[in-house]
């Protein structure tokens, strides 16, 4: 179930964040306005305050302090001297317009509701002392705008009482559950109930009075809808709310606690394994090797297997299964074996006809190898830190006819990653130097391919930071940082091409955060003013466009005529890079439409995670579906 409340889904798997000022302003309209702001800060979705009539909420012989109890007489003083008039409500609602953030308030009697209703509120919050007050609820029912409704000092059947209430009116509302002490015993919050009051009724949040944020944030993580605090400037103020508010640097820590937990909660449907855990398993984890010379036609027993790191072949949960097969090809010694071994043919490659120039991903060492099995019009030579010490003339021998990319390492000895945008100048010196070396590098190769005029050089530039995005302010003078390392780079004969980024790359098995060649805007803007053209990785802009909230195939369209080259592989959520084509949630025959108007010369290579294992067989299934659509 899910309800709208304005601009917001209630349900969603988002909650829905109250900022409850309540009378924390102590009858200060500037106060008032003071906190509205913080809160916007905070970035809460909501500020709440209160509304009574006191000639209607309570009895004139209490009005009169006639004999009444000192607690009751001590709350309707503190509410005379902190009650904001109607004409100040009013300009608070239309201050939190003008600013962006939802008005909220509780009203606690008939008349302040037809107040309300002038405003034109999205919604009413009612406290827990009116659950059961079935006349305000009927009044309230009649506007037809969802409630909120706090659950505190009643009991099991009268939460279910007002539920049926409500749902014989055709009410949209919510239930917090609440502990109506200020502040609660954590002893007392019983935070458990949440599953008990969802029973009664499927939209719950917890609505908390009691000290700290971390009630609040578990409550985030048993799915609670809406979460509701009170808020204050000050603790030490007069007034009973204060003692169980919390302050706005409390209130922002939480909100962004809620925000993490949510990102952090998922479905939980499936365990599914994330990109950096891939990265990882591959580099940690174990697989079935041979442990000798193995020859064609041998029937596999255990005393040619065994078992070592890394994790980039079969997995040994399917030792029995490779048991008594008949090995389809020769093996060396501690060659992995492969899904492919447990099937009786092996995914091969052929020639592939294609609109544009095609290529695949190498390296130096498996070169010889895939130059006998393809013929491609190019390929893209996939550069390490270690591979660039090494003499390409061993491996290559030329000339070629076909033309070649260069793909610069992402990552530098010292586990440096490249970064030409990073404010640290001696980093971007550092950065530049390496990416002259691999510069330099490829106009040594263009002697083995003289039919390449000016190779181009795939490169992620730098831009990422380790903890969280950064700021708006900051962008630009990451992209002016990086042209002015362009400057100082000595690119006779060559083409740098920064390629597409995906938000949260994979350094060293963990996540991090890129903030510049995401955005499409950002990438128009300044390949125009570098005249620059990019490497378009269609599975990073997937997860971006994901992230981004982007129409994909928009940004498609918008970042061709800049494309000189493409990465293609697919992508789905939010971290599944470079899944094999088809598996994922890219439509490549719409896509090809796309780069058939807006880049028709540029070429291609698959980019598939960990498609050069057994022979490449992630590269040719990939070839086997692109045709067609390219």
């Amino acid at each position: 179930m899910k309800i709208n409340i304005g601009n917001y889904e209630i349900g969603s798997g988002r909650a829905y964040v109250i900022a409850e000022i309540g009378n924390n302003h102590n009858g200060s309209f500037e106060r008032a306005t003071e906190m509205v702001d913080l809160a916007i800060e905070m970035d809460a979705d909501c500020v709440k305050f209160q509304m009574r009539h006191l000639d209607e909420v309570y009895r004139q012989r209490t009005l009169r302090k006639d004999g009444e109890d000192l607690g009751t007489e001590y709350v309707l003083d503190l509410l005379r001297r902190f009650e904001l008039t109607k004409d100040e409500h009013r300009k608070l609602s239309e201050y939190c317009a003008q600013k962006g953030v939802q008005y909220l308030c509780t009203p606690w009697d008939a008349l302040s509701v037809d107040v309300l209703e002038s405003f034109g509120v999205p919604a009413y919050k009612v406290a827990s002392a009116d659950l059961t007050n079935l006349p305000l609820l009927d009044k309230l029912a009649k506007t037809k705008k969802p409630l909120i409704l706090s659950t505190g000092m009643s009991a099991t059947e009268e939460v279910q009482s007002t539920v049926t209430f409500l749902n014989q009116r055709g009410v949209q509302f919510v239930l917090l559950h609440c502990n109506s002490t200020y502040p609660a015993p954590l002893h007392d919050i019983n935070l458990k109930w949440i599953h008990q009051l969802r029973k009664i009724h499927p939209l719950v949040g917890y609505s908390g009075h009691e000290r700290g944020i971390n009630v609040s944030l578990a409550a985030v993580a048993m799915d609670a809808c809406v979460i509701e605090r009170h808020f204050t400037l000050d603790r030490n103020m007069e007034g009973p709310d204060h003692a169980a508010s919390l302050t706005n640097v409390e209130f922002k820590r939480m909100i962004q606690g809620t925000r993490e937990i949510e990102e952090a909660l998922g479905e939980g449907k499936e365990r599914l394994i994330s990109q950096g855990e891939m990265i990882n398993r591959e580099n940690l984890g174990k697989s079935l090797v041979a442990s000798k010379i193995l020859l064609k036609g041998v029937v596999l027993g255990p005393e040619h297997i065994k078992v070592c790191s890394p994790g980039q072949g079969l997995s040994p949960q399917r030792y029995e299964e490779l048991l008594g097969r008949i090995l389809q090809h020769d093996m060396g010694e501690e060659d992995f074996f492969y899904p492919s071994d447990l099937r009786d043919n092996r995914i091969e490659p052929r020639p592939y006809h294609f609109s544009r120039p095609w290529g695949v991903p190498v390296r130096y060492h498996d070169f010889t190898d895939y130059a006998a099995r393809i013929q491609p019009d190019l390929w893209e030579f996939h550069l390490s830190y270690s591979d660039m010490d090494l003499d390409p003339a061993e491996f290559l021998d030329g000339p070629y006819t076909a033309d070649f990319v260069v793909h610069a390492p992402e990552l530098f000895t010292g586990s440096r990653l490249m970064d030409l945008a990073t404010p640290d100048d001696e980093y971007r010196n550092e950065s530049i130097r390496e990416t002259q070396r691999v510069i330099d590098i490829t106009r040594n190769l263009k002697r083995f391919f003289p039919n390449t005029k000016r190779p181009q050089i795939v490169a992620n530039i730098g831009g990422f930071t380790m903890d969280a995005p950064l700021p708006e302010s900051a962008i630009q003078g990451y992209y002016e940082r990086f042209a002015q390392s362009l400057k100082e780079l000595d690119m006779e004969g060559v083409e740098l091409i920064p390629q597409t980024m995906a938000p949260f790359p994979w350094h060293f098995g963990g996540q991090r955060y890129q903030n510049i060649f995401v955005k499409i805007d950002e990438i128009v803007e300044w390949c125009s003013k570098l005249n620059l053209r990019m490497c378009f990785d269609v599975s990073h802009t997937r997860l971006a466009c994901n992230h981004l909230g982007y129409d994909f195939y928009d940004f498609c369209t918008k970042i061709a005529p800049f494309t000189a080259h493409l990465h293609l592989g697919d992508a789905r959520g939010l971290n599944g890079e470079g899944l094999q084509v088809g598996e994922g949630e890219i439509d490549f025959v719409r896509l090809g439409g796309i780069l058939q108007k807006g880049c028709s010369t540029a070429t291609f290579i698959p980019e598939i995670w960990q498609g050069h294992k057994n022979g490449g067989e992630g590269f040719w299934v990939a070839m086997e579906r692109l045709e067609g659509a390219l």
